[in-house]
């Protein structure tokens, strides 16, 4: 894991059109995915299965769906790495240069290009097993990812609000600072709970330096 840096960007590519397609604002992925998901559940309402029951039923499905795909992804994926050259960079790729530049805002979301890649990979395996309602789970697993998303970002922009979502800021920081093998779950620690890698709790003082 390289060394934390609280100031500066970190470079992934020589070339500044290939470095420029690797940062983004969240306000474009909102933008891209909220009206997406509001048409497709508005068309599985109006054209295929008209029932309140039915659409709340799935979208929550589709979020909590999010939140396990969420702590596989960091767990597994994120932090995967081993001692070969490929899969370190890899991981700095991925991951890594987000760890070395927790403070960098434009390397908070993934970018529109592979996350238009990805959604569309998800969205396609979702119809080929459950099909028209993909429609609606799709849409709450992608609202889940904003949500996990919007609470990165804040996470790592923002100072931790006085109530009781601090918690989650100090709950990453201890991913970040502390025990990068643990804590895991971003918007929530219920599968840390579950897997067992709800990390120990910072005391009083650690909270206030990982703050800072």
């Amino acid at each position: 894991m390289p060394s934390v840096k609280v100031k500066g960007n970190g470079k992934l590519f020589d070339n500044k059109v290939l470095e420029f397609l690797t940062r983004t604002n969240p306000i474009i992925i909102l933008g891209m995915y909220i009206p997406l998901c509001t048409f497709l559940m508005w068309y599985f309402y109006n054209y295929v299965q008209p029932s309140e029951s039915v659409l709340v039923l799935v979208f929550f499905i589709g979020f909590f769906s999010w939140t396990f795909f969420e702590y596989i992804l960091h767990r597994y994926v994120f932090h995967f790495i081993n001692e070969s050259e490929w899969s370190k960079r890899f991981h700095y790729f991925v991951h890594g240069v987000h760890h070395e530049y927790p403070k960098d805002k434009q390397r908070l979301v993934m970018p529109p290009i592979p996350s238009i890649i990805i959604a569309s990979v998800f969205f396609l395996f979702f119809r080929a097993i459950m099909g028209n309602y993909a429609f609606v789970f799709f849409s709450g697993f992608m609202i889940g990812y904003l949500s996990y998303a919007m609470i990165h970002y804040s996470m790592h922009a923002f100072r931790p609000p006085h109530n009781f979502t601090k918690f989650l800021w100090e709950y990453h920081n201890i991913h970040h600072f502390r025990h990068p093998d643990k804590a895991y779950g971003v918007s929530s620690p219920f599968w840390d709970l579950i897997f067992g890698t709800y990390p120990p709790k910072l005391t009083k003082k650690q909270a206030e330096v990982s703050h800072q």
